[in-house]
């Protein structure tokens, strides 16, 4: 690789950096990837994308991702998601490093904290390949340690992870009307904006690496207040003789109306 950069023009050095085939070592190669990183809003949202966990959320994202235009990548132990999208145009990958190794940017969508960790952290990971300069977004529902954590790991190699927890449930990720609480630096926040776009229709900056989760924890303890409420009117309109369909009703157009009478 670095033999190459001796005759190689810019552009071409350019267009190996972007696509992962020079491993850059020498000064010059160094310089050049500053350069390509500072323009890198571009570069990256242009780039390949990896998705790594297509369960229920995590596939209609990607499909989405998929209609966008985006080249994906993806990966997820199960191999049904995987000829869906395979079906649609994506590439799949046999490891979270496999995605690692060929993606600019890469989106993860997972169910706990321990499969977190053992896609980023474990040997076979993504931080096992990936490439300065990379933009990880875990959209998982996490904690704001975890996020902080990967975030320390990724900034050794010289990648930066986003937490992007969503909001909208299903059908949200099914439409593309997802609601991404996004925390990470603010100068690589419109990379991470551009990127999330296509999957929701609203990317929210919420502050510095955790901020994300920490926003969305207490979106969940109003969504569990609201819920345990609403249980106990309905317990109480029982008691008191009400009709249950009739109290809903009441309910949905009066002022006590929220999203978990809807």
């Amino acid at each position: 690789g670095q033999a190459l950069l001796g005759w190689a023009s810019a552009p071409l050095c350019a267009r190996l950096v972007r696509k992962g085939l020079v491993i850059m070592r020498s000064s010059r190669l160094s310089v050049l990837r500053g350069h390509l990183c500072a323009r890198s809003v571009g570069a990256v949202c242009d780039g390949p994308v990896g998705f790594v966990g297509l369960g229920n959320m995590g596939l209609p994202m990607a499909s989405n991702l998929l209609k966008s235009g985006r080249e994906l990548f993806v990966y997820d132990v199960n191999p049904t998601p995987l000829e869906a999208l395979r079906a649609q145009g994506a590439q799949v990958c046999a490891s979270p490093a496999e995605i690692g190794a060929v993606a600019r940017s890469v989106i993860t969508m997972l169910p706990s904290n321990e499969i977190i960790r053992q896609v980023y952290l474990g040997p076979d990971g993504l931080l096992s390949t990936i490439k300065e300069g990379t933009i990880l977004i875990d959209c998982s529902t996490s904690e704001p340690g975890v996020a902080r954590e990967l975030a320390d790991a990724a900034a050794k190699t010289g990648s930066r992870l986003f937490d992007a927890p969503v909001s909208g449930g299903y059908m949200g990720a099914e439409q593309a009307t997802l609601t991404f609480m996004v925390g990470g630096p603010e100068d690589g926040f419109q990379a991470a904006e551009e990127l999330l776009s296509p999957m929701g229709n609203r990317v929210v900056h919420c502050g510095d690496v955790g901020m994300g989760h920490a926003a969305k924890l207490c979106n969940n303890l109003l969504l569990v207040i609201t819920m345990t409420g609403l249980s106990e009117a309905h317990a109480l309109g029982g008691r008191l003789g009400l009709d249950q369909k009739t109290l809903a009703n009441i309910i949905s157009t009066s002022s006590g109306r929220c999203w978990s009478a809807d």
